[in-house]
């Protein structure tokens, strides 16, 4: 592969991507999101289109007009923000339409289809990107009470009974309580609103929705993630080894080290 698309959402993701195409010589054009993605993102790329949300047709023709064969999507679009940045044109309206639904799952995997119908494969880019799958047990902070690891394992099972329902990737649970689950919000607002309503020591878990399209909807967590839960005291954050990805590995574990917070990859999800 000498050409990657990468369609650009928030965070740190499709700078990471970016970064580890080019260290493999392969040339990057973007199209990013306005509003949504970060600028840093430009002198990475040999070319970027900036778009609004749902404008399908030009990102389609900016990567057939540059020879990209392959895309991959990177990077996360605020739910929040659609009532301000949400402009879809005709091909969205019509995929839109198609689909029936306006899940995250459902509506990624439309646009994925509108993408291969055009001849641009779609794919994951973790392969890109070394060592950036959780592991197994403990990867930073104290191993887990046995209380602690019995919240997660209600967690985990929380998310698999609601992920069916497109509700979100995130559970806090504190000594057995379910103090909140991510919907519309997002990840930090439902943390936030966890630990207004149960306070210290919760036990958080980012986990994929059943049956979920790794390709551009993979759970993952940064630095950010690990300022979050100290900033609210959070003791534990419990994450699908094998399937989670950990942005700025280095940074998030030792950030978590030096915060006490428990960083547990979870294989019985």
């Amino acid at each position: 592969m000498t050409k990657l698309g990468i369609i650009a959402g928030n965070g740190a993701f499709p700078i990471l991507v970016a970064q580890a195409a080019r260290r493999r010589q392969i040339e990057v054009i973007a199209v990013a999101h306005l509003n949504e993605t970060e600028r840093a993102l430009e002198p990475l790329c040999s070319r970027i289109t900036w778009i609004k949300v749902g404008e399908l047709e030009r990102m389609i023709q900016t990567f057939k007009n540059a020879g990209v064969t392959r895309a991959a999507m990177a990077g996360g679009i605020s739910r929040a923000r659609l009532k301000d940045s949400f402009a879809p044109d005709r091909r969205a309206l019509a995929m839109l339409a198609r689909v029936g639904k306006f899940s995250d799952d459902v509506v990624l995997r439309g646009v994925a289809a509108e993408l291969e119908a055009d001849g641009i494969e779609v794919i994951d880019p973790i392969y890109l990107l070394e060592h950036a799958l959780a592991d197994q047990g403990t990867m930073a902070g104290p191993q887990p009470t046995a209380v602690q690891l019995d919240d997660l394992k209600l967690a985990f099972s929380v998310t698999r009974s609601l992920g069916p329902f497109d509700i979100g990737q995130a559970v806090a649970v504190r000594d057995g309580v379910v103090a909140a689950v991510e919907a519309v919000e997002g990840t930090d607002a439902a943390i936030r609103r966890a630990a207004s309503l149960c306070g210290r020591g919760l036990v958080v878990v980012k986990a994929a929705k059943p049956g979920q399209d790794l390709r551009f909807d993979r759970p993952a967590i940064g630095p950010n993630t690990i300022e979050l839960l100290a900033e609210v005291g959070a003791a534990v954050l419990g994450i699908e080894a094998g399937c989670t990805m950990i942005l700025e590995r280095e940074r998030t574990v030792g950030l978590a080290e030096s915060q006490a917070i428990t960083v547990y990859g979870y294989a019985g999800a």
